[in-house]
């Protein structure tokens, strides 16, 4: 464990202390949602520390609250994690083998990912992945915690502005890769798949349908490769 605090350098700690704060601060709002909307404190607690998918956390607490099966919300939130099978794919020999294998993928999200894939040498994307993943785990449930103990004073969070913290932490993990021209062509493709869908499925799904930029993506790289 040693290793991987050598291997980050300080701005890159830098910037994965500021997106574990962040998401400490989504983490306390979505406590406060869940037991404001009438669940008891152990479940979002619960779910923070078994799950950990703050969006699937999210979905499903918005469908429970609104009176909805607990199995479709967990339905829901399983097609919301589903993206989750490219990013094992993508990072497999960066979680490594054996043991990490479980811990590896129970840490995994869309920051430590990005933060793993901005990196050069295997080494240096292990430690980003591990640091970032370990350091939003365990800002995550204590926000989560205060947030839920909070939650019957806090009767509404979207006063506080805290849903549009989570988006504009990965817009700024975003916005490096696009330097890159085949992953700005990809991310146009998958941003207007992703807004032509949204008025037609539901919540989290369009994101999914977003993936196929991943296919202009491919078929550039291997353009590119065949030029040189």
């Amino acid at each position: 464990m040693r290793s991987i605090w050598r291997t980050v350098d300080r701005g890159l700690l830098r910037d994965i202390g500021l997106v574990c704060l962040a998401d400490g601060v989504v983490g306390l709002s979505y406590g406060a949602i869940s037991v404001g909307g009438g669940l008891r404190l152990w479940v979002p607690v619960a779910l923070s520390l078994l799950v950990f998918a703050g969006a699937s956390q999210f979905l499903f607490v918005g469908i429970v609250a609104a009176g909805g099966s607990p199995i479709a919300a967990t339905i829901a939130g399983l097609l919301v994690n589903t993206r989750h099978v490219a990013f094992g794919l993508a990072l497999s020999d960066v979680i490594g083998s054996g043991w990490r294998r479980l811990p590896g993928s129970h840490l995994m999200t869309d920051e430590n990912v990005a933060f793993a894939l901005g990196q050069d040498e295997l080494r240096q994307k292990r430690a980003a992945y591990w640091a970032c993943g370990i350091g939003i785990f365990v800002c995550w449930n204590i926000g989560v915690l205060i947030g839920a103990a909070a939650g019957s004073v806090i009767t509404d969070t979207d006063v506080f502005g805290l849903d549009a913290a989570f988006p504009a932490v990965l817009l700024a993990l975003v916005l490096p890769a696009l330097r890159d021209r085949s992953t700005r062509k990809a991310a146009a493709v998958g941003v207007v798949v992703a807004l032509v869908a949204t008025p037609f499925l539901p919540a989290g799904l369009p994101v999914l349908f977003a993936l196929v930029g991943l296919l202009f993506y491919r078929a550039e790289k291997q353009a590119l490769e065949s030029v040189g």
